[in-house]
């Protein structure tokens, strides 16, 4: 029997989030909680979903349930609600590199799949900004692209008390957005700055912990290495593991 992830008050507090619900619009969805256990045994093991156990139903039902709930933004209006509750106070941003795997190529040729590729194949690059507890707040993913262009849009409309980044984010547009908002900025200089700005080094310490944000989340191994051909696909793994460590 496969092993299940959620508690009774873990599914709770989604519960009434998910569509097909009791009371909500629209025909009533076979077992929510099964199906939810189903994708995480799949993001959770990184297996194709043809090896999805029997007890959870038939794979492709599963699958293209998954896919549906992917269009329609399911996965991340979950994510969304739950980190309705970060903190940001102190905010901490950094990228990481996912390796994908050779079936992650091939998808059509309609917009932007967030596929780069270097010296060591193709991979995409998971841009995040989490909350002084370490929880993740945004995430937007991206190719081949820089660290600095990311920032500003993962921030949006969020003004927290003091943003820490490494050097790849020091640009003068971002330290120039940041005080206008009165934002503390805790990014230390490039060595080829002839003028080298004050640091919080107490405060860069606890940048760590969007690094193990990151060891968390790739503990899904389906974030871990992409398989998925579409963008919006990966995302929706990126938005169920973090909810799931939401709900720790």
């Amino acid at each position: 029997m496969a092993r299940r992830l959620l508690r009774d008050d873990q599914y709770a507090r989604i519960e009434s989030l998910l569509p097909g619900r009791v009371g909500s619009r629209g025909r009533p969805a076979a077992n929510n909680r099964e199906f939810i256990e189903a994708v995480l045994w799949i993001a959770r093991t990184g297996s194709p979903w043809r090896d999805l156990p029997e007890e959870f139903g038939n794979w492709n039902s599963v699958y293209k349930r998954f896919a549906r709930w992917s269009e329609a933004g399911i996965w991340h209006e979950v994510f969304a609600a739950l980190a309705g509750d970060a903190d940001f106070e102190e905010v901490f941003i950094d990228s990481t590199i996912v390796r994908a795997h050779q079936h992650a190529a091939g998808a059509p040729k309609k917009g932007d799949q967030a596929l780069g590729r270097s010296r060591g194949g193709l991979s995409t690059k998971i841009h995040a900004l989490v909350d002084g507890l370490g929880m993740l707040a945004k995430s937007r993913t991206g190719g081949q692209a820089g660290d600095s262009p990311k920032a500003m849009p993962l921030l949006g409309d969020v003004i927290p008390g003091s943003v820490a980044a490494d050097k790849a984010y020091y640009t003068d547009a971002l330290i120039a957005h940041l005080h206008t908002l009165d934002v503390q900025v805790v990014i230390p200089s490039r060595a080829n700055r002839l003028e080298q700005r004050d640091l919080d080094k107490h405060l860069y310490r606890f940048r760590n912990l969007v690094e193990r944000f990151f060891a968390r989340i790739k503990q899904f191994r389906r974030v871990a290495t992409r398989y998925d051909k579409l963008s919006e696909r990966l995302t929706s793994f990126i938005a169920l593991a973090a909810s799931f460590i939401w709900l720790v």
